[in-house]
């Protein structure tokens, strides 16, 4: 029966595929085959032209490259084979001509672009550099297309062309040491070993066995590595060499591109671990990662990652906190100032409020505490909470108490206090009373201080916190006794000056009574001289010298009227020492009247 059916693309297939293994002669059976059956076909000419080129066959490949341009001269795999095929075959100046067309035509694809620079090169290493070379225009020049030429013309320029090149490699100085090392790669040391061999001469006297002189066996070596060198400038200069990295490169940063889901994360397990190293105390380690990472990220695209310019930010924080950790407080506040630059140039007001808590932080630490004041009550307008509003407050006035404002420490910890009250928050109403009442200590008003640290404790107990009752404790006990020495202090002044009344109390009683003894003794002066009174008492002849004698019953009834005055007077204890300065005046009173009384009865 027939056999299988074969076919154009199977054949174009199976050749592909040899080729590939480096089958080339047999590749070549199966291209001529699929021609047969579509002759003419430019694509199957280019593949079996590589063939012909990787065999050496340069004639066979050139006829295939030109056969495939020969209906559309704008084919650029015909175009960038043809080029390859004459840049094997030598002629580098017309493969840089059909590389500059195909560049021209296509210039997207970057091996037309490969092909110039190796070609420039090429023709370089073959003649010198132009900067050296001086033409003189002696007779007319043309150029001859050495395709119109005969075979036998071509091999014998390309002859002439080989024994040029050989002389002026002769006469050229050697390469540099770096760029033969990077064409010769691993066998660069073979080739250094045997040029140390050259200069031992009793060694390349010497001969082997075979009667073979070292010297011819060195040098053929060094012959050999010589031509591999050359072959390999010429088949992949510096410049192929260079670029053909860079595209690798590119192409496996390409293939390596992740999908946005893991680069976020990625950076979140890296921002996680660069925050647990700071908990456990690396600080250094914490801030060389993130140091790391942020170069990463500048250097990636934004659609690589969207929230580019809010993780810099974050980044920047977190270096911030380690140096700050370390003790390197500048350099945390330069941190920090990134951050808060980066949040306001992106509109990050998240990331403002929280480099501002962190500048403040460092103000603080540092010892200015107004610059911390200011920087906090800038971010107060973005607190979200009360309990960050608490928080604030009481870190301001702190601030306010260390520069030894106490009664604008004492208001910022009343609205602390109240912000924790409407949160709830029985840590932060611990915090504010306590700053409210060491506000009021330097304010000298003892005894709020005293109610507030008392109410303190009692928010310590709640907590409960056992070191906070502690220091509670011993700052009330502190308060205490200043109060007592304060109130010793407010006794014995009023001591002092109930006694300066009881001495002036004393000094007006005394002339009170010399006044009512000479008012008396004026009054008995006054009675002699007025006519007598009839009375029950009176002579019946008038007589005024017995008028003003009373009667002994009379005398002893006001005696007697005073003795019982005088023992309710004495039982009475008085309260103040006033009291005991009046009792003295009453006392000298009544004895200024007995003595008149008993004056008048002597009389």
């Amino acid at each position: 029966g027939p056999g299988p059916l074969v076919t154009f693309g199977s054949l174009v297939t199976e050749g592909t595929t040899l080729t590939r293994r480096g089958q080339h002669h047999k590749a070549l059976g199966c291209f001529s085959n699929a021609l047969k059956l579509r002759a003419g076909d430019k694509q199957c000419l280019v593949t079996r032209s590589k063939c012909f080129l990787r065999i050496g066959d340069t004639e066979n490949s050139l006829k295939d490259a030109e056969a495939s341009l020969q209906n559309d001269r704008t084919f650029p795999e015909g175009l960038y084979q043809k080029a390859e095929t004459l840049y094997t075959m030598g002629d580098f100046e017309f493969a840089l001509v059909f590389y500059h067309r195909g560049r021209r035509l296509r210039p997207d694809q970057h091996k037309f672009q490969l092909g110039i620079n190796k070609a420039e090169e090429a023709i370089i290493n073959c003649i010198g550099n132009p900067s050296s070379v001086k033409l003189e225009n002696k007779e007319e020049l043309c150029f001859v297309s050495r395709q119109a030429e005969s075979r036998k013309t071509d091999q014998k320029l390309h002859n002439k062309l080989s024994k040029d090149k050989k002389l002026t490699r002769k006469q050229e100085p050697v390469k540099s040491a770096k760029t033969e090392r990077q064409l010769l790669g691993e066998l660069y040391a073979d080739k250094a070993y045997l040029e140390k061999l050259l200069k031992d001469e009793d060694l390349m006297q010497s001969s082997t066995r075979q009667g073979v002189k070292v010297a011819d066996l060195v040098l053929s070596g060094i012959s050999y590595l010589n031509q591999r060198r050359d072959f390999w400038q010429q088949q992949k200069p510096i410049y192929a060499r260079l670029y053909e990295r860079r595209l690798r490169q590119q192409r496996w940063v390409r293939d390596k591109k992740r999908k946005p889901a893991d680069v976020a994360r990625s950076i979140a397990k890296n921002m996680e671990d660069i925050e647990m190293m700071l908990a456990r105390g690396s600080a250094e380690k914490s801030c060389r990662k993130a140091e790391r990472l942020l170069k990463k990220i500048q250097g990636w695209a934004e659609d690589e990652v969207p929230n580019k310019n809010e993780l810099i930010g974050s980044l920047h924080s977190c270096m911030g906190n380690a140096q700050l950790e370390m003790g390197r407080t500048e350099a945390a506040l330069h941190s920090y100032k990134m951050d808060l630059d980066c949040a306001r140039q992106n509109a990050l007001p998240d990331a403002v409020s929280r480099a501002l808590d962190n500048m403040g932080r460092v103000y603080v630490r540092t010892g200015r505490f107004q610059q911390a004041i200011d920087t906090w009550k800038e971010k107060i307008p973005m607190a979200k909470s009360s309990l960050e509003k608490a928080w604030l407050f009481h870190e301001i006035g702190r601030c306010y108490l260390e520069l030894g404002e106490a009664e604008t420490a004492q208001d910022w910890g009343q609205k602390s206090l109240e912000s924790a009250d409407e949160e709830g928050d029985v840590e932060w109403q611990l915090h504010a009373t306590v700053l409210v009442a060491q506000a009021q200590v330097k304010l000298e008003d003892y005894r709020s201080a005293i109610m507030n640290f008392e109410r303190a404790l009692e928010k310590a107990k709640l907590v409960p916190d056992q070191a906070a009752q502690n220091t509670i404790i011993a700052a009330l006990d502190k308060v205490s006794k200043s109060f007592i020495k304060e109130l010793n202090k407010g006794s014995s002044k009023e001591t002092d000056l109930s006694q300066k009344d009881g001495d002036s109390s004393r000094a007006n009683t005394k002339p009170k009574s010399e006044d009512s003894k000479r008012v008396g003794v004026e009054q008995q002066m006054g009675n002699q001289d007025e006519k007598p009174k009839e009375g029950p008492f009176s002579s019946p002849d008038g007589d005024s010298s017995h008028e003003s004698i009373k009667p002994p019953q009379f005398e002893k009834d006001r005696e007697r009227e005073e003795g019982e005055q005088q023992p309710g007077d004495q039982g009475e204890k008085p309260e103040e020492a006033g009291n005991d300065t009046e009792e003295h005046g009453n006392s000298n009173d009544e004895g200024t009247d007995k003595e008149i009384t008993e004056g008048n009865g002597e009389k």
